[in-house]
């Protein structure tokens, strides 16, 4: 089966100024690693100590030998600006740069690295050459901060190795008046994303080419066994879904080319469930669950978000819109006075069943509500089942979406929140969202700066992995949900 989600080697290389003594820098490395050890870090310690260009060619050439595909360069002292900086340069992956703090006031003579100050230079020459790196909110530490830096860098730095070896393939447009799920894909291509569009009738004809798979029955039977007795409504259904997850698959295997993961944005509707025979959410929702995201009417940008998000886990993530109000009189009975949140802090978000069954409190195969008024005059449904519908399991949860503009630039965002256990009393898969100030940050971040309505939820609070990455990628406009005495830039000072 296709491995979606890369595994992080990272690599410790330490650098020393030659007026310095190497072998501090060399015991401060030793340590780091040690401590990285006990925190369960995978950590490959590169031997060379880095002087000049010559040394950083050898630790450069040490650590791609050894298979590293992420590097942390350590100023176990003052370090040399100079080879330290191209190191990033020579080295294909992301980067962290952290220096050493000093250790005993016992010792600051021949014990002094001066990394504090080294630092500084460091930063000083990343910005001379351009070069991007991931500099930690205070890099500045014993070995066991240090050894923390480059636990919490993993996430990030999987994120950024995905994304550099990610191929999305779409097939067909997005639907019509879905033009928030469609944008420049320009800014992807900088960013080392190749893209695949293809037609709804390519899909088609490769579904038709599964009938009678062998494979078919194996697939249905893993959903049923996925689902439960409960969840198994429509078991007649279960081959349709079958050979179109493994159409997905093999197209998946088939042309990732030179890329090695792979996401889909696909166009689900309107003519898809009655051509195809069904509605693709669970198989989406199967997929999303083994880091393959299958986004929802053909928005590249959140397949993107979502490879991302699957990334940064190693988990389920999902796509949903940024739906509905929360009803008054629901807040009223259920969140009022029980949880922290003021009614506007509360939205629903919802899709239409492509939620992972992990990531629901309890989910079954449904039918489609919208589209079986539209599609079958809401008669018993046929081909408008498939989706899977359920509330969505509470617990802490991360908003975010990496978007492209009309004059294709790439801005994002990333709002910490929660899914409250209070039942939806709705249609879908569903959830009741809480997010500190969301309405201030509905009004300035989703509507001032025209994001689409799809959102990607990772399921844990990692704002602070994805801010990274996003600052990592370049990406010049970040914003997040801004607690009160905090005005955006457009809130209105007298409103």
């Amino acid at each position: 089966m296709l491995k979606n989600i890369p595994k992080v080697k990272p690599a410790i290389v330490a650098v020393s100024r030659d007026c310095f003594v190497k072998s501090l820098a060399e015991k401060r490395r030793r340590a780091v690693a040690e401590a990285c050890r006990r925190n369960g870090t995978e950590l490959y310690e590169a031997q060379t100590i880095v002087e000049n260009e010559a040394d950083m060619l050898r630790a450069a050439d040490e650590v791609k030998r050894a298979g590293c595909n992420a590097l942390v360069v350590f100023l176990g002292n003052f370090g040399p600006e100079t080879p330290e900086t191209q190191l990033a340069q020579h080295f294909d992956g992301p980067v962290l740069y952290a220096a050493a703090a000093e250790e005993s006031g016992k010792d600051l003579i021949n014990g002094r690295g001066d990394a504090y100050c080294g630092m500084l230079n460091c930063s000083y020459n990343l910005g001379l050459r351009h070069i991007p790196a991931v500099i930690p909110e205070y890099p500045v530490g014993t070995a066991g901060e240090i050894a923390e830096m480059i636990r919490k860098f993993i996430p990030a730095a999987r994120a950024a190795i995905g994304l550099k070896s990610l191929k999305v393939i779409t097939f067909g447009p997005r639907p019509q008046d879905f033009f928030a799920c469609n944008a420049p894909i320009q800014p992807l291509y900088d960013l080392g994303i190749e893209i695949q569009e293809n037609s709804e009738l390519d899909l088609l004809v490769s579904y038709r080419a599964h009938k009678g798979d062998k494979r078919i029955a194996g697939v249905a039977d893993d959903m049923a066994k996925e689902l439960g007795a409960a969840g198994n409504t429509y078991p007649d259904l279960l081959p349709r879904l079958a050979q179109f997850e493994l159409t997905l698959l093999d197209w998946a295997q088939q042309n990732a080319g030179s890329r090695r993961y792979v996401a889909f944005a696909d166009k689900c509707w309107p003519a898809f469930p009655k051509e195809f025979g069904f509605e693709p959410c669970y198989v989406n929702s199967r997929l999303a669950s083994r880091g393959i995201p299958v986004a929802c009417e053909t928005d590249v940008y959140g397949a993107v978000s979502e490879y991302i998000g699957a990334c940064v886990t190693d988990g389920a993530v999902t796509l949903l819109d940024i739906n509905n109000s929360v009803p008054q009189d629901l807040y009223d009975s259920d969140i009022r006075g029980k949880y922290r949140y003021a009614h506007r802090d509360t939205f629903m978000g919802f899709h239409c069943g492509n939620t992972p069954l992990c990531r629901l409190s309890k989910g079954a195969i449904k039918y489609q509500l919208i589209q079986n008024r539209l599609l079958e005059n809401g008669n018993k449904p046929d081909f408008t089942r498939g989706t899977l519908e359920g509330d969505i399991a509470p617990g802490d949860i991360t908003f975010y979406r990496l978007q492209g503009t009309a004059d294709g630039r790439l801005k994002a965002y990333v709002a910490q929140g929660e899914v409250l256990p209070v039942a939806t009393r709705s249609f879908g898969g569903i959830g009741v969202f809480a997010i500190p100030e969301m309405g201030r940050f509905y009004r300035h971040v989703l509507i001032e700066k025209h994001f689409p309505h799809h959102g990607a939820v990772a399921f844990g609070h990692v704002g602070a992995a994805l801010f990274t990455l996003f600052r990592y990628l370049g990406i010049p406009d970040v914003s997040f949900n801004r607690p009160k005495g905090m005005p955006y830039k457009t809130e209105n000072p007298f409103a």
